[in-house]
């Protein structure tokens, strides 16, 4: 088996960041209003400024698959080139359309020749399964490079004209029609942009990443939908798709949307994630005094304190100071979120040669969780 390195990261946020105070002018008023759920997601989030791809008119400036292409363009030089590229692995929760897949409207746009693609779907652990998938390739010696994406493109499913006609529909019902809290969650939450890696069998450059193991763990089995879009949840807490409503429905439920359940959010993300890590540290026989940074991808501030203290119930803490995180100053970017915090990480300065890398990614749409443990040559 071959050694895995990350011989270079890039990443893409389009655009000037957006201020909590702008957000909604660029995103729209829903029904001509102001939301009064933002300033509540808001303060337990504790975001500060995000990105996306839209114009100051609010007009889409990038797709999803153009975002994976800029950041892809930034990892070449006149060394190596998007022709050089053996393998193409891209991940995203917000896809462009259902077909063709992500990546080959990534490759479209690269234009850069015949190679082998990959699109896992999903949530944010979609971004993570496009890095194991390259990981997997190399080591088995299937390719001797990949490059793997993650990317979000959520603008455009949050603007104020996808719930229009389920406001409307709701003004025929009743006098003060409010949309449902789950719908309107994941607007002030996510955020647009792209990582993306170079993975190599020889660490190349400057302060190269060994991927030692990765790991990921899937509780669907017990747990029932938390994140979704195209699907409306029922009272039994089964999903009903998109494709067994009438075309008339889909705009009045705004079933294309994305929707939380956040109560089942708040009272699971932190115990599976912790128990999910606790099975992934006694697989490789190491724990928290073998982390020099600990990088957990959170949605939401409001869930930094409650990790911490969750660590320590199940008996793995991680010291404050070997935590990074940068979700106030670049947002939650979905499944790009790990690819962005990397970048930083290797960007700062910080990192020294043996530092131990963890990479700690959640998704809520089911709950799923997968890990990266690295190491700096």
């Amino acid at each position: 088996m071959k050694d895995v390195f990350i011989t270079k990261i890039s990443k893409f946020l389009p655009n000037k960041p957006v201020s909590n105070e702008d957000m909604e002018a660029k995103l729209g008023f829903i029904d001509g209003k102001t939301s009064k759920a933002r300033r509540i997601v808001l303060r337990n989030n504790q975001i500060k400024e995000r990105y996306y791809a839209l114009d100051d008119n609010g007009e889409v400036t990038h797709n999803n698959a153009q975002l994976t292409k800029e950041a892809v363009e930034l990892l070449c030089d006149e060394k190596f080139t998007t022709k050089d590229i053996q393998l193409l692995s891209c991940g995203t929760s917000s896809p462009d359309q259902i077909l063709p897949s992500h990546a080959a409207m990534v490759h479209g746009f690269l234009e850069n020749g015949n190679m082998e693609i990959n699109s896992p779907s999903g949530a944010c652990c979609s971004g993570m399964s496009a890095l194991k998938y390259g990981y997997l390739s190399i080591m088995t010696e299937q390719v001797e490079n990949a490059v793997c994406a993650g990317s979000e493109r959520t603008s455009s499913w949050m603007k104020s004209d996808v719930f229009e006609n389920e406001v409307e529909h709701l003004k025929d019902l009743e006098d003060n029609p409010i949309l449902a809290f789950n719908k309107e969650f994941l607007r002030w939450m996510l955020s647009d942009g792209a990582g993306a890696v170079l993975l190599e069998s020889e660490p190349k450059g400057k302060n190269p990443l060994k991927i030692n193991w990765m790991e990921a763990y899937s509780y669907a089995f017990e747990m029932e939908a938390c994140m979704y879009a195209g699907a409306e949840k029922k009272q039994d807490g089964h999903l009903q798709p998109w494709s067994e409503f009438p075309a008339s429905e889909w705009g009045k439920m705004s079933l294309f949307a994305m929707k939380q359940d956040t109560r089942l959010l708040g009272d699971n993300i932190l115990v599976k994630g912790v128990d999910s890590l606790k099975q992934a540290f006694d697989k490789h026989g190491i724990g928290p005094d073998n982390v020099d940074y600990y990088l957990p991808h959170i949605s939401s501030y409001y869930f930094k304190e409650g990790l911490y203290k969750e660590l320590e119930k199940q008996g793995i803490p991680i010291p404050w100071e070997k935590w990074f995180l940068n979700l106030a100053q670049i947002g939650n970017v979905g499944a790009a979120s790990i690819y962005i915090m990397l970048e930083e990480l290797v960007s700062s300065g910080k990192l020294k040669k043996g530092d131990r890398i963890l990479c700690h990614v959640p998704e809520s749409a089911r709950f799923s969780y997968m890990y990266a443990y690295l190491t700096v040559c």
